[in-house]
C-alpha cells in the first residue's frame, strides 16, 4: 500500500478559507483533516467539509459531457464526447457572434470556488471575444460599495485577540466562519472581553455569547443611529479622531440627533436602557471590534447600515488601536482579478448587474439580446433573487446555455450542454480569502474522476476549437494562478509551504469618508398586511449556500427544510412543532416543517439553508422563489424584505408542482 499526504485548501465561499491535508492511499483520498500548523484552521475542518472526499464519488457526480434531449428544465440529457461538446459550443458561440456580435454572449459565475483558476480562467476567453460582463454581487454588495468609497471594513482577524469588546452584529460565526472564534476566545482570556450578539434569532453564536439582543430585522440602521446619538450626547465619542476621519462630521451629528433611545427602542424591540448601556460599552472599550455579517446588508438600505457601522467604529476611535474597528471583510494582498486578464478585451464592453440575471435574460429591449451563456461556480436558479424570472429567462429556446458543474443542479436542468468539472481534490489552484490574510495553494490529490476537467483546461480546449491564437488562452493552470500573486510571493515557495501570510498595509487612521447617509436613517420594512411575517433565509450549518444540498450525509445532518418561528407567533396560528406548513406570498409557495424556538423576534420566521427543488424528494423548498425583486442603490438584493403567510398544510396536498 502506498500512502502520502497532499496539501490543499477548501475552495468554498467562506471567510475561513481553511488549509487542509488529504491522506491518499492507493490513489484514493481516505481522510481529510485541517492543516494543524495553519493559524486560522488549526487542524479542524467544519461540519460541511470534514468528509469532502466522499463528494468525489457521490452517486450524482457528473463524469461526462451531456447534451440536452428534452425540454429545458426537464433535466433530460444524453452522454456525448468532449469532441462533440466542444464543437457544438464553438459553432453556436461563433454563430451568435456572427449574427449578433460578441456582446450577445454572457459569462455567469460567482464564488462556488474561490480558486483563481476555477473562478477566473474562463473569463480570459470571454474577455478575448469581447463578450458582455457582470458586475456587483448577490450577497455583500453594500459593503463593496462602501469599501470603494474608502471606508475601512476589515483588518487582520488575528488582532481580534486584543479586543476588549466584541460586538457580533448579524453574524452567526459558529456556523458560517467557526475558526474566527479562536480569536474571540483569546480576547476573553486575555482581556476579559465581553461578547455581545445582535441577531433576530438565537443562533449557535448568540447562545455562546455573553449577551444576545434580539432586534427586529431591518432595524439595524436605526439601532446604529441610536448608539451614535448616545455616544455624542454623553460625550463618549473620540471627537478629535472622528472629525479628522469624517468629511461631514457636523452633518452626521445632526442626522443622528433625533434618534433617542426611546425612539430607537420602539422600532428595534429592545429597551431604551439597553440602547444606552450598549452605546457606553461600545465607546468606552479600548478597543472594540464590530464584527458584522453579510446578512444585515441585504435590504434596500444596505449601504446606509454599513455606513452607520463605520461611523460607530470611528466614533469610538477603534481603528486607531490594534484589535479595533469594523470587521465585515478582509483579505490578503492578492490580485485575483488579474488572472481573468481584462486587458484582453478588444474594447470596453457592456456590463450587467449580476444580481439581476432574470431581468437581463427577459429584457426584450436589449440590443443585442443575450443569446449565449456559460454558467459556472453558481446555481442561480436557487441563489438569485426573483428566481421565477431567472427560470423564465433560462427557459428561452433561443438561448444557448452551457453549464459547468460537479453534480446536477436546478440550474443545470436548463442547460443545452453540460461539462463535468474537476473538484478541489483533482486540480491545482491558488486562492486568497475574504476573512483572513493568508494565500493558499491547492495541490491535486488524485486524478480526475471520469472525464472531468479543470476550468483552465476547458479554456485551452475551447479557445483552440474557436481558432483563438492569443497566448494567454493557452497558459497552464499554474501560470494562470501565478498571475494573481503579489510580487513578494513566489509560486514555488507557496507550493512548498502550502500557505503564506501576505497582509496588506494597515493604517490606523481612516481616510476622510462620508458618514452622513443620503436618505436619512431608514425605518424597517413594513409587512404588506396583518398576519404576514418577515422571512429570513440564513445560511445552514451543513450547507455552504447551495453546495452539499444534494449530499445524503449533509441532508441527514440538516434534517429537512425547517421553518423557525417564535412561540408567540406559533400560538397565534395554532401551529406546533413538526407541522408541515406552507410558506407563501404573491410570488409563490414553498413547504417546510415547523420548529418552535426561543429567542426568535416576534413577527419573524427563518428558513435556514439553501435547499434545492431538484434534490428534494418532497415538495418545493427553494426559498428564493419567494424573494422580492428589490435592490439597494448599489445593487444589493433585498432578500430580508420578504414577507410571507404561514399556513398549516396537509402533506398529501403538497408536491413538486406546488407554488
Amino acid at each position: 500500500m502506498t500512502s502520502r499526504t497532499i496539501k490543499g485548501c477548501c475552495p468554498l465561499d467562506c471567510q475561513d478559507s481553511c488549509s487542509w491535508v488529504a491522506q491518499v492511499e492507493n490513489g484514493r483520498v481516505v481522510r481529510m483533516a485541517g492543516a494543524p500548523d495553519h493559524p486560522i484552521t488549526r487542524g479542524v475542518l467544519c461540519a460541511k467539509v470534514r468528509d469532502y472526499e466522499t463528494r468525489l464519488d457521490a452517486p450524482d457526480r457528473l463524469l461526462h459531457p451531456l447534451l440536452r434531449t428534452g425540454p429545458k428544465g426537464s433535466g433530460l440529457f444524453q452522454r456525448i464526447s468532449w469532441d462533440e461538446a466542444l464543437s457544438r459550443i464553438a459553432e453556436r458561440y461563433s454563430a451568435i457572434i456572427a449574427h449578433h456580435g460578441a456582446e450577445a454572449l454572457l459569462p455567469v459565475n460567482f464564488a462556488g470556488s474561490l480558486g483563481v483558476v476555477q473562478r477566473r480562467a474562463l473569463m480570459r476567453l470571454f474577455h478575448a471575444l469581447g463578450a458582455s460582463r457582470f458586475h456587483g454581487s448577490i450577497c455583500g454588495q453594500s459593503g463593496n460599495a462602501l469599501a470603494a468609497e474608502g471606508h475601512a471594513l476589515g483588518f487582520d482577524p488575528e488582532e481580534v485577540a486584543d479586543s476588549h469588546l466584541v460586538l457580533l452584529w448579524g453574524t452567526n460565526l459558529l456556523t458560517t466562519a467557526p475558526h474566527s472564534w479562536h480569536f474571540i476566545k483569546a480576547a476573553r482570556e486575555r482581556h476579559g472581553a465581553r461578547v455581545i450578539c445582535i441577531d433576530p434569532r438565537r443562533t449557535r453564536t448568540a447562545a455562546a455569547s455573553d449577551e444576545h439582543l434580539s432586534i427586529r430585522p431591518g432595524s439595524d440602521a436605526v439601532l446604529a443611529a441610536g448608539l451614535a446619538h448616545v455616544a455624542l450626547q454623553e460625550g463618549l465619542a473620540d471627537l478629535d479622531y472622528a472629525k479628522a476621519a469624517a468629511s461631514d462630521f457636523d452633518a452626521f451629528c445632526e442626522q443622528v440627533a433625533p434618534w433617542t433611545p426611546e425612539r430607537v427602542s420602539q422600532l428595534c424591540g429592545i429597551g431604551p436602557n439597553t440602547v444606552v448601556r450598549l452605546a457606553r460599552e461600545l465607546t468606552e472599550a479600548r478597543p472594540a471590534v464590530i464584527r458584522a455579517g453579510i446578512a444585515p446588508q441585504q435590504t434596500q438600505d444596505g449601504e446606509t447600515f454599513v455606513r452607520l457601522l463605520s461611523a460607530l467604529a470611528i466614533l469610538g476611535g477603534h481603528p486607531t488601536r490594534r484589535g479595533g474597528g469594523l470587521m465585515i471583510e478582509t483579505g490578503p494582498d492578492f490580485h485575483e482579478a488579474r488572472a481573468a486578464r481584462p486587458d484582453l478585451m478588444p474594447s470596453p464592453t457592456r456590463s450587467f448587474d449580476m444580481a439581476r440575471l432574470g431581468e437581463t435574460l427577459t429584457n426584450d429591449a436589449l440590443s443585442p439580446p443575450i443569446k449565449g451563456l456559460m454558467i459556472w461556480g453558481t446555481n442561480p436558479v436557487v441563489t438569485q433573487p426573483d428566481t421565477g424570472r431567472v427560470r423564465q429567462g433560462l427557459n428561452r429556446e433561443d438561448l444557448f446555455t452551457v453549464v459547468i458543474e460537479h453534480v446536477p443542479t436546478d440550474t443545470m436542468a436548463f442547460a443545452d450542454i453540460v461539462l463535468p468539472s474537476t473538484m478541489q481534490l483533482e486540480h491545482f489552484d491558488v486562492q486568497g480569502a475574504w476573512g483572513h490574510h493568508y494565500i493558499s495553494v491547492n495541490h491535486p490529490a488524485v486524478t480526475p474522476r471520469g472525464e472531468a476537467k479543470s476550468h483552465g483546461e476547458i479554456l485551452r480546449l475551447l479557445a483552440r476549437r474557436m481558432g483563438l491564437t492569443e497566448p494567454a488562452l493557452q497558459e497552464s493552470d499554474e501560470a494562470i494562478a501565478a498571475a494573481a500573486l503579489p510580487e513578494r510571493v513566489e509560486l514555488e515557495a507557496l507550493k512548498e509551504r502550502g500557505w503564506i501570510k501576505c497582509s496588506p498595509l494597515r493604517s490606523m487612521l481612516s481616510p476622510r469618508v462620508s458618514l452622513r447617509t443620503s436618505g436619512g436613517v431608514p425605518l424597517p420594512a413594513a409587512a404588506p398586511s396583518p398576519g404576514h411575517l418577515q422571512l429570513l433565509t440564513p445560511k445552514g450549518h451543513f450547507f455552504l449556500n447551495t453546495t452539499f444540498a444534494d449530499m445524503r450525509r449533509h441532508q441527514q445532518s440538516a434534517g429537512r427544510p425547517t421553518l423557525e418561528m417564535s412561540r408567540e407567533d406559533a400560538a397565534l396560528r395554532g401551529l406546533g412543532d413538526g407541522s408541515m406548513v406552507e410558506v407563501r406570498n404573491d410570488r409563490g409557495s414553498v413547504y417546510a416543517h415547523l420548529t418552535v424556538v426561543d429567542g426568535m423576534h416576534h413577527g419573524v420566521v427563518a428558513l435556514p439553508g439553501k435547499w434545492w427543488n431538484m434534490a428534494m424528494a418532497g415538495p418545493r423548498s427553494a426559498v428564493n422563489d419567494l424573494t422580492v425583486p428589490a435592490w439597494s442603490p448599489a445593487g444589493q438584493p433585498a432578500y430580508n424584505e420578504t414577507f410571507v403567510e404561514i399556513l398549516w398544510s396537509c402533506p398529501h396536498q403538497t408536491g413538486h408542482g406546488a407554488g
